[in-house]
């Protein structure tokens, strides 16, 4: 009989996640149900959000229970199958996470065109990673030609989406990055017109005058902490500012105050919003299909970082961490059959 081998959340994280915070575990294959199917795990995506759940606080979203499979984005195979709208051999994506097996429910899959692009981008730039920076963008940021656009955590999956839509419509795009070789990789490959790496820079707010003569129109914050705090003295009036992550802080055992910026988005007329992908369900086609004109285009490119071995997932997610992937961060777990 095959097994199923889970990783849970063996304990919860004190400041940065370790491997004795993972555990692996084989069980019996699931049986579907009805309205179910089993699928087989091809890729699975480790994202910083994650951290954040494994914090029993209070969040938008519940925290993950201790000895319960981690949830995330999959994509899978369809093994078995007794349901109309699903057969074996298709290919879907849901979030039944860190497992090799699932059995799902088919309200919570959606088919994979492997036509349209290839599979792993729908756990990326098609998926909720492209589909985080497209809304973030399109309906808080809502960038204009001629504006100055600037994106911490450029060089991770939704960083370089949200900042390449930027340069779609015509705005100009200041990235911020851990590393020369991401900074390169914005610039050269991407477009960018300036890339700070703020490992080097000395002083931050300098450098962002420096980058935006011009000021801040939007600022797409991935990471908040001492960044924001020196992006946001260069906001111009009216600037809009999206808030996806706070990544400086999800492995922080207390809360970091830092700047109150209360004064600066009054005295700039400046809206602050967080977003919560899941608002945004309605609208995931038409922002797919925006998405994915984009590429067909040339006018979006992505990149991935794809490990390869289940077994290899917990250290696929703590290299989220020690900032070691540039774009989306996948793990292989098998080949389609």
């Amino acid at each position: 009989m095959t097994v199923n081998k889970q990783i849970v959340l063996a304990s919860r994280p004190e400041g940065a996640p370790s491997r004795e915070n993972f555990e692996f575990v084989e069980v019996p294959l699931p049986e579907p149900e009805a309205g179910q199917v089993l699928v087989r795990t091809l890729y699975l995506s480790v994202d910083p959000y994650m951290r954040g759940r494994m914090k029993d606080t209070k969040s938008y979203a519940p925290p993950y229970a201790l000895n319960e499979v981690i949830k995330g984005g999959a994509i899978g195979q369809v093994v078995e199958s007794s349901e109309p709208n699903l057969r074996k051999g298709d290919l879907v994506t849901g979030m039944w996470g860190w497992q090799q097996y699932a059995a799902v429910n088919t309200a919570d899959l959606s088919l994979i065109d492997s036509d349209e692009a290839p599979i792993t981008a729908y756990l990326g730039a098609l998926g909720l990673t492209g589909l985080t920076a497209y809304f973030g963008m399109e309906d808080i940021g809502k960038p204009k030609d001629g504006e100055t656009v600037v994106v911490s955590g450029a060089a991770g999956a939704v960083g370089m989406i949200a900042g390449q839509i930027g340069k779609i419509v015509g705005a100009r795009v200041v990235g911020i990055a851990g590393s020369d070789d991401k900074c390169d990789y914005l610039r050269e490959k991407l477009g960018f017109d300036v890339v700070l790496n703020y490992k080097t820079e000395q002083d931050m707010s300098a450098a962002i005058a420096k980058a935006c003569p011009n000021g801040v129109d939007v600022y797409f914050d991935n990471v908040g902490g001492d960044i924001s705090d020196a992006v946001l003295r260069h906001i111009n009036r009216n600037a809009r500012i999206p808030l996806c992550g706070q990544i400086s802080s999800y492995n922080l055992e207390k809360p970091d105050i830092g700047m109150r910026p209360q004064t600066l988005l009054l005295t700039n007329t400046a809206l602050m919003k967080g977003f919560l992908l899941g608002d945004y369900t309605k609208s995931f086609k038409e922002g797919r299909a925006k998405l994915a004109k984009w590429i067909k285009e040339g006018k979006l490119q992505y990149e991935e970082n794809i490990v390869d071995g289940f077994e290899r997932t917990p250290e696929a997610f703590m290299g989220l961490f020690s900032g070691d992937n540039l774009g989306k961060q996948l793990v292989k777990v098998a080949d389609p059959e």
